[in-house]
C-alpha cells in the first residue's frame, strides 16, 4: 500500500504491508519520521507524530516551533541545529558546504541505479523524495520489499564547480525505543560471533576497514527493545559504516553506509553518486520474527533469480583429501569415494594452474598445470559426467603472486603493498585487468563444463577510501560479466572463509563459505550469528576430520554432521582415512539430508530454548520440522533434556531421532569390565567389530501433539554412568541428535 494526503498543514507519505508501515511527514521542508514499525493505517499518523515545542534551551530553532535536534527524522543536514550525527558532509572549493535540502516533490517510480553497485530484485512499492539545495539535488529511494524497507540515496551536483563528497550514508533513521545493538565480530577462524552493547548517549559503530565487508565486522546488526527488534543490512561488499545514539529525547538514530574513512569523492558538474541499498527489517516476535523475514527477503530479492529456491548439490571438495599433491587418478579415485557417499558435485579446489604447487607461485595465470591433469579440465570434467558428478572448480582471480607468468608480464597490473599469504591484489579498478579476468575464467567456464565456482580471495586489501570502493565497483563488474550470462553456474563466494559474507556478494553467488573453521562446535556460534540475518540456503558447511585443524579439539562425526545439516552440506576430508563405521555413518547421514534437503536449506529457521550449555535449532516447512540438539561439555549422572520445538499446537506428530552410529573402539577400553580380556581400540578385533555390529545411538520413536512439543517433551537419558543401554544417548562431550517432526496427516 502507498498513499499521501494532507492534514492539518502537514504532506504524509505512507508505504506499508502484512509486515512493516513507514509514515513520514514534511515538516518545515524536511523529511519528519513518523513511525517505522508494525503497519499502521493513515488515520493513526497524525497521533503518532511528535508534538512540536520551543526546543530545549540551547537548541537552535531551524524555524519556529521546529527544532531540527528533537525531531525523529528520516534524513538531516549538519548547520539546521541538528547535533546528532549528519549522514552528509560536503566541501565546496575546499570549504565546508552546509547542507539545508528541502523537499521539491516525490514520485513513486522505481529506477535501476547507474552505478555498477547490486540492487534487490522483484516486486515492490517504492517512494521517491527529491530533496534540493539550490542547484544540488538529494533523492531519498524509499522500496517496500514483502518483509524489509530498502533505502539508498542518489546526490546530483547540477551546478558549475565540482562537489567534493567526504560523507553519504544509505539511510538515516530515529527511532524510538530503548535499544541493544547485537554485532558479529571476530576475525579468521572465528566470524560473526555475537557481541551486544546498550545503546546510549555514546555513540556505538559498528565498521570495516579492511577494505572488504570483513571477518572483523559484518555489515548486519540488531537493535532489540524486549521483542521489538530491528534488523539492518547493507548490500555492499566493501568498507562500511553504521552507528546508533540514543538522544536526551529519547530517539536512537541510526545511520549506515559505506564507510568515508579516508575518502572524499568528487562529484562533476552533471554527475551523480549512488550509495549501496541499506535493508531495514522489523519484527515485534523477537528474533525468531526478525530471522523469518531476513531470509525471506534474502532469498526473494538478493540471492541470482535462477537459484532462488532450487536445490544446492552436496559436494566433495578435493582440498584436504590433496591439498596442491594430485593426479587426475588420485581425484577420480577420489570421486568415485564420494559418489559412492551420495555426493553429488565434486570440486576441484587450489592447485590446478600454472607452478601452483604451493601458495607462493603460480597465482594469476590460467595455463592448465598438464603434469597433474594431462587431458586437462575438459577430460576430467568428461569422466565426472560419467560417474554421475557435476565438476566445480577452485578460482582465485583477485589476486596474483609476484612468482607468476603474470607479474612478470604486468608487474604493473599489482597493487603493490604488503604480501598477504604470499599474494597482493590484482588492481581491478584497471579495465585491461578486469578484462584480463573476465576473458580467463569465461573461457575455463566454458571449455570444462564447470557447473560451480569456488570464488576465494585470502587477504585484506591496502586500499584506502575512494580507492577501495573503485575496486569494488570493479569487482561487481567482473561478477555481473561473467555469471550473468551463465546463472545455471552455482557460484559460491569465499574469503579465507567469512571475510566478504553480505548481501552484496550473494546477488552475485548464491551462497558463501562461511568459516576456514568447520569445527562444528565453533560452527554453532559462528552459524547462529549469520542465520540472524542470512538464510541456511547461502551457508555453506562442510563435514570435515577430527581432530580440527583450528582448535585441535575431537568432535563426533554425528555432530559434524548434525551442524552441517543446517546449511548448504558438503565434505572436505581424506576419505581413505575413514573406518568402515564411519563411512557406513557419513553415507546415512547424507542420504538423511538428501532427503530432506528442501526442509534444511530452505525451511524456517529459528532456534529453541534448550537447557544451559545446549543450542537447540529448528527448521520448518509444509511437511514438518527437523530439530537439532546439540551439546558442549557434559557432566556426570546427567539428568533430564526436554525436546521443544514451534509447530502447530493443534496437529499430532510423529516424532523420530536420525538413526546414528556410534565406534566401538571409542569405547574398547571399558570392554574389559564386560569381557575377560583385553581389547586394543584399534586391534582388528575391534574394527570387525565396528564393521559389522556398530552401536547404536538412543534411537527414539515416539508421537504427541503439537502442545506437547511446545511445551516440552522429555527425552531418553543420557549415558548415566552405570553402563551401556541401546536406549540411551551414548554420548560424551560435544555429542548431537536430530529429531525429524512429521505431522501426522503429511506424508
Amino acid at each position: 500500500m502507498k498513499t499521501c494526503w494532507e492534514q492539518d498543514g502537514f504532506s504524509y507519505y505512507l508505504l506499508s504491508n502484512d509486515a512493516l508501515g513507514l509514515i513520514l511527514r514534511l515538516n518545515g521542508g524536511k523529511t519528519e519520521l513518523v513511525h517505522f514499525g508494525r503497519p499502521l493505517t493513515e488515520e493513526d499518523a497524525a497521533a503518532m507524530a511528535v508534538r512540536p515545542g520551543p526546543g530545549w534551551g540551547t537548541a537552535v530553532m531551524y524555524r519556529e516551533q521546529l527544532c531540527m535536534d528533537a525531531l525523529p527524522l528520516l534524513w538531516s543536514e549538519s548547520g539546521t541545529g541538528d547535533y546528532r550525527e549528519s549522514p552528509l558532509s560536503l566541501l565546496r572549493e575546499g570549504r565546508p558546504l552546509p547542507g539545508d535540502f528541502v523537499f521539491d516533490r516525490a514520485d513513486w517510480e522505481h529506477e535501476p541505479m547507474a552505478s555498477p553497485l547490486p540492487q534487490a530484485h522483484g516486486q515492490r512499492e517504492s517512494l521517491r523524495l527529491h530533496l534540493r539545495q539550490g542547484e544540488l539535488f538529494l533523492r531519498l529511494c524509499f522500496d517496500l520489499y514483502e518483509t524489509a524497507l530498502v533505502r539508498h540515496t542518489v546526490l546530483e551536483n547540477g551546478g558549475d564547480v565540482p562537489l567534493t563528497v567526504t560523507k553519504l550514508m544509505s539511510s538515516l533513521v530515529d527511532l524510538k525505543g530503548s535499544f541493544t545493538m547485537t554485532t558479529l565480530d571476530g576475525g579468521w577462524i572465528a566470524e560473526t560471533h555475537e557481541h551486544r552493547t546498550p545503546v546510549g548517549c555514546a555513540k556505538v559503530v559498528n565498521e570495516s576497514l579492511t577494505g572488504f565487508s570483513s571477518n572483523r565486522h559484518n555489515p548486519a546488526f540488531l537493535l532489540e527493545d524486549g521483542q521489538e527488534v530491528y534488523g539492518f543490512n547493507l548490500l555492499y561488499s566493501g568498507n562500511h559504516y553504521a552507528a546508533a545514539q540514543r538522544s536526551h529525547q529519547g530517539f536512537t538514530r541510526v545511520v549506515q553506509g559505506m564507510n568515508f574513512d579516508h575518502m572524499a569523492l568528487t562529484v562533476l558538474p552533471g554527475e551523480t553518486l549512488e550509495t549501496p541499498e541499506a535493508v531495514l527489517c522489523y519484527s515485534p516476535e523477537g528474533r525468531n520474527g526478525l530471522r523469518r523475514r531476513m531470509h525471506r527477503f534474502v532469498t526473494d530479492h538478493i540471492v541470482p533469480e535462477y537459484w532462488r529456491c532450487r536445490l544446492r548439490p552436496v559436494l566433495y571438495n578435493d582440498w584436504e583429501g590433496c591439498m596442491f599433491d594430485f593426479t587426475e587418478a588420485k581425484l577420480l579415485s577420489l570421486a568415485g569415494k564420494a559418489k559412492k557417499l551420495g555426493c553429488e558435485l565434486f570440486v576441484l579446489d587450489d592447485g590446478w594452474f600454472g607452478e601452483r604447487n604451493s601458495d607462493t607461485a603460480g597465482l594469476g595465470d590460467y595455463t592448465v598445470n598438464t603434469k597433474k591433469l594431462p587431458g586437462g579440465l575438459e577430460r576430467l570434467s568428461k569422466k565426472l559426467e560419467a560417474m554421475g558428478l557435476d565438476f566445480g572448480l577452485w578460482f582465485e582471480p583477485e589476486a596474483v603472486n609476484r612468482d607468476s607468468q603474470l607479474y612478470r608480464a604486468h608487474p604493473d597490473w599489482a597493487i603493490e603493498s604488503a604480501l598477504g599469504r604470499n599474494e597482493l591484489l590484482l588492481d581491478l579498478r584497471r579495465a585491461e585487468v578486469r578484462d584480463y579476468i573476465v576473458e580467463n575464467v569465461s573461457r575455463i567456464l566454458d571449455s570444462a563444463r564447470v557447473r560451480y565456482v569456488k570464488w576465494d580471495m585470502n587477504r585484506h586489501s591496502c586500499l584506502l577510501g575512494g580507492e577501495a570502493h573503485a575496486y569494488i565497483l570493479g569487482l561487481y563488474e567482473v561478477l555481473r560479466r561473467i555469471f550473468e550470462p551463465r546463472p545455471q553456474i552455482l557460484l559460491e563466494g569465499c574469503a579465507s572463509g567469512g571475510n566478504r559474507f553480505d548481501l552484496g556478494m550473494l546477488c552475485f553467488a548464491s551462497q558463501i563459505w562461511a568459516s576456514d573453521d568447520t569445527d562444528p562446535v565453533e560452527r554453532l556460534d559462528i552459524k547462529e550469528g549469520l542465520l540472524n540475518f542470512y538464510p541456511q540456503s547461502t551457508v555453506g558447511c562442510h563435514i570435515s576430520a577430527s581432530a580440527h585443524i583450528q582448535t585441535l579439539r575431537t568432535t563426533p562425526l554425528t555432530t559434524r554432521a548434525n551442524v552441517s545439516f543446517f546449511g548448504v552440506l558438503g565434505l572436505e576430508l581424506e576419505l581413505s582415512h575413514l573406518l568402515p563405521v564411519e563411512l557406513r555413518e557419513l553415507k546415512n547421514a547424507i542420504a538423511f539430508y538428501k532427503a530432506h534437503k528442501a526442509l534444511f536449506q530452505f525451511g524456517e529457521f529459528c532456534t529453541l530454548r534448550a537447557e544451559e550449555g545446549a543450542t537447540a535449532w529448528q527448521v520448518r516447512d509444509e511437511t514438518g520440522a527437523a530439530v537439532g540438539l546439540f551439546h558442549r561439555l557434559v557432566h556426570a549422572a546427567q539428568g533430564y533434556e526436554f525436546l521443544c520445538a514451534e509447530v502447530e499446537e493443534d496437529r499430532r506428530y510423529t516424532v523420530s531421532s536420525r538413526p546414528q552410529l556410534l565406534r566401538v573402539g571409542q569405547f574398547a577400553s571399558m570392554l574389559k569390565h564386560l569381557v575377560p580380556v583385553s581389547l586394543s581400540p584399534n586391534g582388528f578385533v575391534v574394527r570387525d567389530i565396528d564393521r559389522y555390529y556398530p552401536m547404536r545411538d538412543g534411537e527414539q520413536t515416539f508421537t504427541c501433539t503439537g502442545a506437547a512439543l511446545r511445551a516440552g517433551v522429555p527425552l531418553a537419558l543420557k549415558f548415566p554412568g552405570t553402563g551401556y543401554d541401546e536406549s540411551f544417548r551414548n554420548q560424551g562431550d560435544f555429542g548431537s541428535n536430530v529429531y525429524l517432526l512429521t505431522p501426522e496427516d503429511g506424508e
